[in-house]
């Protein structure tokens, strides 16, 4: 359940970014960003480690991105898009 999922302890400071990106805020700013997309998008009725595991793929994938703050916010929408209609939490977790 969605609710069970406390999307604040998840999101990003420029302390986090600033080991790979030159402008640390920025990019902390749009993978906040992408964070609030994924909770946003999800059904109110996802289970919740299957929210958490979504979230947690999102850091993996965009915190090493150093061209992340040079993304425009219509793109991510269309990658959260994207992966909200292909996701596969048995996947994620190696269970296939």
């Amino acid at each position: 359940m969605k609710h069970f999922v406390d999307i604040h302890t998840i999101l990003s400071t420029a302390e986090d970014m600033d080991d790979i990106h030159d402008e640390p805020q920025a990019a902390s700013d749009r993978l906040n960003e992408v964070l609030h997309l994924v909770y946003d998008m999800s059904s109110d009725d996802i289970p919740s480690q299957e929210l958490e595991n979504m979230l947690s793929f999102v850091w993996e994938h965009w915190h090493p991105d150093k061209h992340l703050s040079d993304i425009e916010v219509d793109d991510l929408v269309d990658w959260v898009d994207h992966l909200m209609n292909t996701w596969d939490n048995d996947a994620y977790n190696g269970e296939e």
